[in-house]
């Protein structure tokens, strides 16, 4: 095996230091990690500008928003269920991580033929989502299958700081290409396009040249096949991870919304706006690894669900009548400590539940019941801005937080095999 090289020691994380960490986690999980920093790059160019455009250049509603902005994340749930089983039962995770990525890249230049068509946008969005449906599980479960069991919550930990760093450079990036053109017309936007789609081509290349497959050439452990799929949805605690996320998606409404909520308090000019996402992602590209590793020991659970009071902290201070840029830096801080907390500890959370052969079908599972949670969050959270007000959307949507994580507490309150092996 690949890591065959890394020692013993290493491998349980009993080494401290960016350099142990890195022997720790391996060669295959930095690579993994230097193409989502790539794809963050290209991505984050363009959806950092993209609420703004569709609020304040297209003028939609914030009800027509969040219906968008939902359909961005939850509209190809059932594409990730197809990609994750499919990676599965060919063994070719890399490949249809691979098939992802390039459809991804591809949407890119979709935006310059769909110019301001909104239905033409959000069948662009929908492939550039579909893109991210196929490449999510196959990725993760390469990570989970590339490293040992207890450094899991790490190897999330450096990928996701990885993929922040790109999500940081990003709108900078965006902005660097608008002021080279010089102008906001449509011509400027299609060379940011372009310039998008050449920074994702250069990630897909990353991956094929430096990411490995994990492949054994031994027969499967467990059978894939559509029923051990279904047998492994029946099992208990791989349920109560579902209903888990579920509940914890039920209570995220987007970063857009969160962005735009900010930019109406009027405490920055619209100029600064994509650069909110830069100040979120400085956050998480800080304490995605420090958070990872504190999750493998000291309990991932327990991260978890202190990533979601973070959120319900987001919403507080939006809602608030709190004035002045001390609570723009404090909502930024606490968003940026929510997605270090969340994204790559759920995943390291649910990899030690499902077996190696069917890891990247239970990640999609788990990816697609947030999918479809968020899309409803989503739709809900921009229609209750436009029937009640920001002020009585935000509560509710720090209600909402609360029941779920106190529902998820009770959900998940069994012991998790790392903390039973602890």
């Amino acid at each position: 095996m690949y890591l065959s090289t890394i020692d013993r020691s290493r491998r349980d994380g009993t080494r401290r230091g960016p350099r142990a960490t890195a022997a720790a986690v391996g060669t295959n999980v930095l690579a993994l990690g230097t193409v989502s920093l790539l794809t963050d790059v290209s991505a984050e160019m363009v959806t950092a500008v993209l609420p703004l455009y569709f609020v304040l250049t297209l003028q939609l509603s914030p009800a027509a928003y969040g219906l968008m902005d939902g359909l961005y994340t939850g509209a190809t749930a059932l594409l990730r269920l197809v990609g994750g089983y499919v990676a599965d039962r060919f063994r070719r995770r890399k490949t249809v991580a691979a098939v992802g990525y390039g459809i991804s890249a591809l949407a890119k230049l979709g935006l310059v033929v769909a110019g301001s068509s909104i239905p033409a946008l959000g069948a662009v969005i929908v492939t550039d989502r579909a893109g991210k449906g196929l490449r999510s599980a196959p990725r993760d479960a390469l990570i989970t299958l590339s490293v040992s069991e207890p450094v899991l919550g790490r190897a999330f930990g450096v990928h996701r700081a990885m993929d922040s760093m790109g999500a940081f450079a990003g709108p900078p990036a965006a902005l660097g290409v608008l002021a080279a053109v010089g102008t906001t017309s449509p011509a400027a936007f299609n060379a940011l396009f372009v310039t998008s789609f050449c920074v994702a081509a250069v990630g897909l290349l990353a991956l094929a040249v430096f990411a490995r497959d994990r492949r054994d050439e031994r027969p499967a452990a467990t059978s894939v096949s559509l029923r051990a799929a279904a047998r492994l949805l029946r099992a208990a605690p791989v349920r109560r991870l579902l209903y888990a996320a579920g509940l914890l998606g039920l209570a995220t409404v987007g970063d857009g919304f969160v962005y735009l909520l900010l930019l109406r308090r009027g405490a920055v000019s619209t100029g600064w706006f994509p650069l909110m996402a830069v100040g979120t992602n400085l956050v998480y590209l800080l304490l995605a690894a420090p958070l990872g590793a504190f999750a493998d020991r000291h309990g991932r659970r327990t991260v978890l669900l202190t990533g979601y009071g973070a959120l319900v902290a987001v919403y507080l201070l939006l809602g608030s009548a709190l004035p002045g840029t001390p609570v723009i830096i404090a909502v930024l801080c606490c968003y940026g400590a929510f997605y270090a907390a969340t994204d790559g500890v759920l995943m390291a959370l649910a990899g030690p539940l499902l077996p190696a052969d069917l890891r990247t079908t239970g990640l999609a599972c788990v990816q697609t019941v947030q999918a479809l949670a968020y899309f409803v969050s989503s739709a809900a959270f921009g229609l209750a801005w436009t029937t009640w007000g920001t002020t009585a959307a935000t509560a509710a949507a720090a209600i909402a937080a609360v029941l779920a994580v106190t529902v998820t507490a009770a959900v998940l309150a069994g012991r998790t095999p790392q903390e039973a092996a602890a």
